[in-house]
């Protein structure tokens, strides 16, 4: 399957529309054990705030969102383009008792349904793969910030150790399909091939030194990154010029 799509957001929401009964669980197979690691490594760069209003786009099935409102003063709200994944995280929110606290909305990271600089920090996930214009959406997630808020971010990533690479390029081409396909059906087995071509071309368009120019350009200042895993994953975070 190719790895680039001409309507991102349709894509995103046809490939992801099916699976959110079994999301968090695949998504852990998906990346080796590995996704609450890089997602804990996430929300501590936002971990400072104790209270105050964090914006999670891309919130899925609202996983991040539930580890940010573990502080008492803490409100989130949640944003996805997928109504089903919603639906899923809305049972978790609601299981965890935290209804008065997070609240989930359908929405566009290209186009946030709220006004300028009114939150206090934002989280985003496996993102900027699915929208047409990184740098643009980079720009619209940073309109949202309060001035000097930080932002974190998670994504996989393609390793650049060359061994490491290998085994990661047979990894997501062959044991990510028929894992995704034994474990979840046709619908994961689809997410699986898709993957691994989709991450590889979305670093040839955008390296990750274009990735942290584009922060920066968007109005963030002290942009940093971390490798996670050998490099399966990175978590970049910053915050909003004061």
């Amino acid at each position: 399957m190719a790895g680039v799509v001409r309507d991102p957001n349709r894509f995103a929401r046809e490939l992801f529309g099916p699976l959110p009964h079994r999301y968090d669980r695949l998504e852990e197979l998906l990346s080796l054990g590995q996704n609450r690691r890089w997602r804990r490594e996430m929300v501590a760069h936002v971990d400072g705030l104790h209270r105050g209003a964090v914006l999670d786009v891309a919130t899925g099935t609202a996983g991040v969102a539930l580890d940010l409102v573990r502080h008492d003063g803490i409100h989130v709200v949640g944003v996805d383009l997928t109504e089903p994944m919603l639906r899923i995280g809305q049972t978790r929110v609601d299981e965890a008792g935290a209804g008065d606290r997070v609240q989930l909305v359908v929405g566009r990271a290209e186009r946030l349904p709220v006004p300028d600089a009114c939150f206090d920090a934002l989280t985003f996930t496996y993102l900027l793969r699915y929208v047409d214009d990184p740098a643009a959406t980079l720009r619209e997630l940073t309109r949202v910030l309060k001035p000097g808020a930080p932002i974190a971010s998670l994504e996989f990533a393609v390793p650049t150790n060359r061994f490491w690479r290998g085994w990661w390029w047979l990894y997501t081409r062959g044991v990510l399909p028929a894992g995704g396909y034994l474990t979840g059906g046709r619908p994961w087995y689809r997410v699986g091939r898709f993957l691994g071509p989709n991450i590889s071309t979305h670093y040839r368009r955008y390296p990750v030194d274009w990735t942290m120019q584009a922060w920066r350009d968007a109005g963030l200042v002290d942009v940093r990154v971390r490798s996670m895993s050998l490099g399966g994953g990175l978590v970049m975070w910053a915050r909003k010029q004061p």
